[in-house]
């Protein structure tokens, strides 16, 4: 998902992805089947740290007393990159730092969450304002979630939703190369004794073997999650005339405390 959607901000906006992070959701989110928080980071770390050099992984909202909705989510990244850290900086032709600016923070997700922001009652209205109107969304096309066009039109019943008020800020990505992987055929495999070998990368299919995730009965419990952010560190030139987007080993991490 963040391969398309960064393809597709490079050939089709003017945005420069610097950086992409993972965001686990809290234990309290409680859906049926989802490893602890401590794992999925786990897994999450070592597929960033062995496949790329700018994805990244967050541990504020699995650290969470609470579970923590999309917004709040969002305006953490913000809080983190921008306030705190003053972005990123502008490098001008010899290398040089002359300067900051802010980064764009966009929630990406697949298009099933998006025909969700249609439903009465799923979503707080406020919310929807606020994730839309003030960071908006990458929506990646999934093959089993076709969208109705008709929730971003602002001639229709949904004309004064979010959705069609900033539908500006919603980003459509079709899937080039149709991949219908999900986690949750992932957890049906591994319950069935079906191999997952090439559906996700081989680090994480070796911790979910040594650690008998998805299996009925009990499973270890490594130790905690860390309590730093990780830092989003520049990709390349920030371009002045552009605007910037940002969205962390060995086989099993001891986080650090």
């Amino acid at each position: 998902m963040f391969e398309m959607a960064r393809d597709d901000a490079r050939l089709h906006s003017q945005f420069e992805v610097v950086g992409g992070y993972l965001s686990l959701v809290n234990d309290a989110y409680k859906k049926p089947g989802l490893a602890t928080s401590v794992h999925r980071y786990n897994m999450c770390r070592l597929a960033c740290d062995k496949t790329s050099d700018w994805l990244m992984v967050d541990p504020f909202e699995a650290r969470a007393e609470e579970y923590v909705p999309t917004a709040p989510g969002l305006d953490h990244f913000d809080e983190e990159l921008n306030k705190k850290r003053q972005g990123v900086p502008i490098i001008n032709e010899n290398g040089q730092e002359v300067g900051r600016k802010n980064v764009r923070i966009i929630l990406l997700a697949g298009s099933d969450l998006i025909q969700t922001m249609s439903e009465p009652g799923v979503w707080a209205e406020e919310d929807l304002h606020h994730i839309l109107g003030r960071y908006g969304c990458y929506i990646i096309e999934r093959a089993e979630s076709e969208i109705d066009q008709s929730i971003f039109s602002s001639s229709s019943v949904h004309s004064r939703s979010p959705l069609a008020l900033y539908r500006d800020n919603i980003y459509m990505v079709p899937q080039l190369v149709r991949n219908d992987v999900s986690s949750t055929k992932v957890r049906l495999f591994v319950r069935k004794g079906m191999s997952i070998e090439y559906l996700l990368p081989g680090c994480v299919s070796k911790y979910i073997r040594r650690h008998a995730l998805y299996l009925d009965g009990i499973v270890s419990q490594p130790d905690g999650l860390p309590s730093s952010f990780p830092p989003l560190e520049l990709s390349g030139k920030a371009r002045q005339d552009g605007e910037d987007s940002g969205s962390s080993s060995g086989e099993e991490l001891a986080p650090e405390l």
